[in-house]
């Protein structure tokens, strides 16, 4: 794919997107607190998934371990 082709695709794409979200009827200064809005948005779900998600699997992977058997190493059977 050249670089033309590229442009009139990622060109498309945008067109599309303000189809579909309506934003080609907004005013400038609407567009950009649209962006802005909808940009701010998807920064904070990508950190809060960066930072909440692999806690949570660890937390999750630790009590199906538990679960279905495997003791920590820590913990020790005293038999006499």
């Amino acid at each position: 794919m050249d670089m033309k082709s590229m442009k009139n695709y990622l060109y498309w794409l945008y067109c599309q997107f303000e189809l579909i979200t309506c934003s080609y009827l907004m005013e400038p200064w609407e567009k950009l607190l649209f962006y802005t809005f909808n940009i701010t948005m998807l920064v904070m779900v990508l950190y809060t998934a960066y930072i909440f998600v692999p806690v949570h699997i660890s937390t999750a992977f630790q009590f199906f371990l538990h679960l279905f058997g495997n003791q920590h190493e820590n913990t020790v059977s005293i038999v006499k």
